[in-house]
């Protein structure tokens, strides 16, 4: 009896075609490792990196509110800076011997509105609904994709800070007097404030740039792992094809012979 086995062809064939919808998937998903099959560790290692790339660009975004957050915060002690300053220059002009009553009062009617000035600066400059400069605390954000990665930003009671500037009168030449140490003083620690949400602003910039860079580096070594090598992959899926079609002429010319080969025996 004449056994003619086609199967070991039919094998390669089945592998062949399967290789090329390997290919082919990854030729349209533009992914190398679509699933752990493919390549189980560096599945892990793209899943790892996965991670971190996308909490580095939160992270990035976490970096740019703390930004936005000081300057609002310095912008309202920048406005204080502003009217504590012209409550010095009154409180200079106050000490003028020459000055009525009448004119005193004026002075004081004119620092009185300054006053109020001050309080509602600390009082409306909010960001996001908190409240920064009148209530001690801190509000932090988180800069990085790992645990620990903070940076906070103070915020201050600025009115406790500022009660003897908001309590100037200038009525008397003593009271004139004492207003100058009292502004300079509140001019002093308003400037250190400043100071302070500057240098924080730095560190949220510095922090942005770094993640950028890492975020980038990240990205890169995630898509050496991940992404199709597309001429190669073309290339692969060309001579698989020809692989395939030649395992299809020897399968079509060895049923061919075994049919002959049937008719010649029946």
């Amino acid at each position: 009896m004449i056994n003619l086995d086609t199967s070991n062809n039919s094998s390669i064939l089945q592998q062949l075609q399967q290789k090329q919808e390997t290919l082919f998937e990854k030729l349209a998903s533009g992914k190398q490792v679509n699933s752990a099959a493919d390549d189980s560790a560096a599945q892990q290692i793209i899943a790892r990196l996965t991670t971190q790339v996308e909490g580095n660009r939160q992270a990035i975004s976490n970096a740019y509110d703390g930004v936005s957050l000081s300057q609002v915060a310095e912008g309202g002690l920048s406005g204080i800076n502003t009217d504590v300053n012209r409550i010095r220059e009154l409180s200079v002009q106050a000490g003028n011997g020459i000055l009525s009553d009448s004119d005193r009062e004026a002075l004081q009617s004119e620092i009185s509105q300054l006053q109020s000035n001050i309080t509602q600066t600390i009082e409306q400059t909010n960001f996001g609904g908190k409240p920064l400069l009148s209530e001690e605390g801190s509000i932090d954000f988180q800069v990085g994709a790992n645990a620990g990665q903070r940076i906070g930003v103070g915020t201050q009671d600025v009115a406790a800070q500022l009660d003897d500037v908001l309590n100037i009168d200038v009525s008397t030449s003593a009271g004139a007097e004492e207003a100058l140490e009292i502004a300079d003083n509140a001019l002093e620690y308003v400037g250190g404030a400043r100071a302070d949400l500057g240098a924080t602003q730095n560190q949220f910039a510095s922090a942005a740039r770094n993640l950028s860079q890492t975020d980038v580096n990240v990205s890169a070594a995630r898509s050496r792992l991940q992404d199709t090598d597309y001429a190669q992959a073309t290339a692969d899926s060309i001579a698989t094809g020809i692989q395939s079609q030649a395992s299809l002429s020897v399968q079509s010319q060895a049923n061919q012979q075994q049919g002959q080969v049937l008719s010649l025996l029946s």
